[in-house]
Order: C-alpha cells, then sequence, then structure tokens
C-alpha cells in the first residue's frame, strides 16, 4: 500500500463506521511517513478508529475532540467539548496531560505522545501536510487503540 491507496483507505473506512483490523492499522502505519515534534505542533481535531481498544467509550463519552501540542513539554491529548460546545483539556481521564518525545515504534522513530500519569504511548505519521495517524499502546493495553488527526 502507498500513501494514496492509504488516503483513499482511510476514507473508506471512516465512511464505513471507522472499523479497522490490527492488519489494516499496519499497512496503514507502514505507508506513512514518520515525523518529528516539531512538524506536528498546533490544534488538530481528532476521530477515533474502532480496534476493541478500552478507550474508545471513554473518548466518545467525554466528547473528544482532538489534540494540542504547544510545544514537545506542553501538549493537551484530551481536547474535548462542554455542554455548551466550549473545547477544553480535559485532565481527569488521562490522568493529566502529555509530552511529545521521539520514540522508536516498529523499528523507525517517531513523535510519540507520553501521557504523564498513565503508562500509555501515543505514536504518530503522517499520511499528509494535514493528516497524522496516531496508533495508542502502552502497558496493559490488549489492543491498540487508533485514531485519524486532521489540521482544522
Amino acid at each position: 500500500m502507498d500513501v494514496e491507496q492509504a488516503r483513499a483507505r482511510l476514507a473508506a473506512i471512516r465512511a464505513a463506521g471507522s472499523k479497522v483490523s490490527t492488519d489494516e492499522l499496519d499497512q496503514l502505519w507502514a505507508a506513512s511517513e514518520t515525523v518529528r515534534p516539531e512538524d506536528i505542533l498546533g490544534s488538530w481535531k481528532g476521530s477515533a478508529f474502532v480496534t476493541g481498544h478500552r478507550v474508545e467509550g471513554m473518548l466518545e463519552q467525554a466528547n473528544w475532540h482532538g489534540k494540542r501540542f504547544r510545544s514537545a513539554s506542553d501538549v493537551q491529548p484530551l481536547i474535548c467539548r462542554d455542554a455548551e460546545g466550549e473545547l477544553f483539556s480535559h485532565v481527569e481521564p488521562g490522568k493529566g496531560e502529555a509530552g511529545l518525545w521521539m520514540v522508536e515504534f516498529r523499528g523507525e522513530s517517531t513523535a510519540t505522545m507520553v501521557y504523564d500519569g498513565q503508562p500509555i504511548l501515543d505514536h504518530f505519521t503522517s499520511i499528509d501536510a494535514d493528516t497524522l495517524l496516531g496508533v495508542m499502546n502502552g502497558k496493559g493495553c490488549s489492543r491498540r487503540g487508533a485514531a485519524l488527526l486532521l489540521r482544522p
């Protein structure tokens, strides 16, 4: 699968309800490019894939909107909407906020969000300049979670 095929497949997955298998997630990851923390700074709108990961229900319940990377040491992983529709950093479910580090995942070093309060890592790759693929894993996670992030 090349990058163009990955873009088309991502659009089809989203149109069909965002369910993705582990094998397909691996193929999408392989077709994308690694990124550095400075490449992804800013606000991103998120949408979770359905992989069976335990965090999927929490994201929906929290009214998750996306992520905000202010700097490598100042990351808000759970930007959510409150009852009035205002965005805020929801620190309770994530047990704090996060930072960005270069971490090796699948044999490649890429920008990785490291949560401050729990053993979870979100690894990021780029589908294009405005689209990131994020894969969540960590201690105690039997399935990987995944999300698509788009620049607003």
